[in-house]
């Protein structure tokens, strides 16, 4: 199974969706790619190389250009950002917690193993996702002008639209059954006159 998850600009702002894995969770980096280099030229023999001490180049660190989010994104927004400092904090918080059950968890196992009195085994419990990690990128004066009365926001265009198509639907559902109707009654027409003959 896949899904969409959406990516995002080192600012935070959303770009796009991509399809994913279905259980794709987090957020992601998106590295650059690296432009090809220019092929050294080859040695040879192997002793030249040794000899010449030609040093291995070091990895270069690769360039992050955006990310990759897998929590969904939320609807209502005009130019949703996902508040990266945010999800950063809850991180801190997510590695605070994982290491006071690992603390927890080994003086457990500890006091087992003397055969000291211990209560239940420590369970962990993860800290709760923040629900606003994804927030309105426009100032409220950016949202105003986008909502300005005689404006249809995006939001209401597609409403709009969901009910034409609806009464369209309708309509043409509406029109098959009187052809339905008018195809049987010519049948049943046909039917009598060949009958009656």
């Amino acid at each position: 199974m896949s899904k969409a998850v959406p990516t995002i600009g080192l600012d935070g702002l959303y770009i796009e969706d991509i399809i994913q894995d279905d259980s794709f969770t987090g957020v992601v980096p998106i590295y650059a790619q690296p432009e090809p280099e220019e092929a050294p030229e080859l040695l040879e023999d192997e002793e030249i190389k040794d000899e010449l001490d030609v040093p291995e180049e070091p990895e270069q660190p690769r360039e992050i250009i955006g990310y990759l989010v897998g929590i969904p994104l939320p609807t209502g927004l005009y130019h949703p950002r996902f508040d990266l400092l945010a999800w950063d904090a809850y991180q801190d918080v997510v590695l605070e917690a994982q290491s006071d059950y690992a603390d927890e968890l080994h003086d457990w196992r500890e006091q087992w193993a003397e055969g000291e009195k211990q209560g239940p085994e420590p369970v962990y419990t993860p800290p709760v996702q923040p629900d606003n990690l994804w927030v309105e990128g426009l100032t409220p004066e950016e949202v105003a002008e986008r909502t300005k009365s005689g404006e249809q926001t995006e939001l209401e265009q597609l409403r709009a639209e969901n009910t034409e198509l609806k009464l369209a639907l309708t309509e043409l559902a509406e029109a098959q059954e009187a052809d339905k109707t008018e195809m049987q009654l010519a049948l049943a027409e046909i039917a009598g006159l060949i009958g009656g003959e």
